[in-house]
């Protein structure tokens, strides 16, 4: 239920920002002017749905190539918590959730370098 939830508001949430032409602003270019590591995120979402892959990677190239390690981690924790009632990652999985974090943080500060 939380799973269909989530994609029926990121749909509506979709259908709002194409319709309006504007979504919700970051907070922290917002405050600071510069570029967080998930800015781009809602137009890279939104290309997706509309099979445009090349205005999704212009929005946010590195959320666009770990969002399939993103998924591998949601259906591992999914089919950790149903097999085994568990809601943690591996020490493995761990240390490569860490490793993308780590992607996140070195592509925010390059972003406002370039």
């Amino acid at each position: 239920m939380l799973i269909a939830a989530l994609i029926s508001a990121g749909l509506l949430y979709s259908v709002v920002c194409t319709a309006l032409g504007a979504g919700i602003p970051c907070p922290i270019k917002s405050i600071t002017g510069l570029e967080c590591p998930g800015c781009g995120v809602s137009r890279m979402c939104i290309s997706l749905l509309q099979l445009d892959f090349a205005s999704a990677w212009k929005a946010n190239p590195a959320v666009l190539l770990l969002l399939p390690f993103f998924l591998y981690i949601a259906v591992r924790l999914g089919i950790s918590y149903v097999r085994c009632n568990k809601k943690t990652l591996s020490k493995v999985d761990s240390v490569l959730v860490y490793s993308a974090c780590a992607v996140l943080l070195l592509f925010g500060i390059f972003r406002n370098i370039i």
